[in-house]
């Protein structure tokens, strides 16, 4: 869906960012992806997105697969390392390279040195709009109601709670309505939604029950999977109106 057909030409601002789409964004929802790549480029970077880039590795992991989690770490290692930045619409993916690369590649030296290097210059998208980029104007129109939906890995391992909030509170359109229990799992959690599906589907309902109590007319997070979990199940409930989106397409929402 992406290619990198951007030019090589001098950044604005710093050095070209890589952006890592992420598989599930690519194959569910790219225009993720494509608001992304306009709030990059809005604060100043020029953005390469390579081409053949697939998957970090994280479902393969989590589900003990060590030798195909391997496989697609060095991939994506090789892909990504000679960029200034790297940056992910996505706290778990984010969060693979940042924190869990470490054990993939553990008692390797030479590979641990590329994933530390990697793992140094790699942000998850509000993270890099707030304090690498310091982003003073962004491109969104959004109007409306929103409650905001704290992803686990995005808040637990890269300490993902201000950065969107700060971004959202700048659109003078918005108004932000904190839910109940706004940090609490929406139930997906990668494999965890298919091996423990009543567990999921329970949470997800709480979850649901707290959005629809906010009042808002969307809600938002960091990470897709989260977003289609808690989509499927508000939609199950019959709530065809709230909107679910993702923090990079209202920042980046054209009327």
């Amino acid at each position: 869906m992406f290619a990198d057909d951007y030019s090589d030409e001098e950044p604005r601002a710093d050095p070209r960012v890589g952006l890592f789409v992420t598989c599930l964004i690519d194959l569910m929802r790219p225009r993720i992806g494509f608001a992304a790549l306009q709030l990059i480029e809005a604060a100043g970077y020029a953005v390469h997105v390579p081409p053949a880039q697939t998957c970090c590795g994280q479902p393969a992991w989590n589900s003990g697969d060590r030798v195909a989690a391997r496989s697609l770490a060095e991939k994506l290692i090789a892909e990504f390392e000679h960029y200034a930045f790297v940056v992910a619409p996505s706290g778990s993916c984010a969060g693979m390279i940042k924190t869990h690369y470490q054990d993939v590649f553990r008692g390797d030296a030479a590979w641990l040195a590329r994933v530390e290097a990697l793992a140094a210059k790699t942000y998850e998208l509000t993270d890099f709009l707030v304090n690498v980029a310091r982003i003073q104007k962004l491109p969104g129109a959004f109007r409306g109601t929103l409650t905001y939906h704290d992803s686990c890995s995005g808040l637990r391992e890269l300490g993902i709670k201000d950065q969107p909030r700060d971004l959202l509170a700048r659109m003078p359109g918005t108004e932000l309505r904190e839910m109940k229990d706004c940090e609490t799992c929406c139930g997906f959690g990668g494999t965890f939604s298919i091996k423990f599906g009543e567990i999921s589907a329970a949470m997800a309902e709480t979850k649901c029950s707290h959005i629809v109590a906010s009042g808002a007319d969307a809600v938002v997070a960091g990470d897709l999977g989260c977003l289609l979990n808690i989509e499927g199940r508000l939609r199950r409930r019959g709530d065809e109106t709230t909107r679910v989106l993702h923090i990079a397409e209202v920042l980046a929402w054209k009327d």
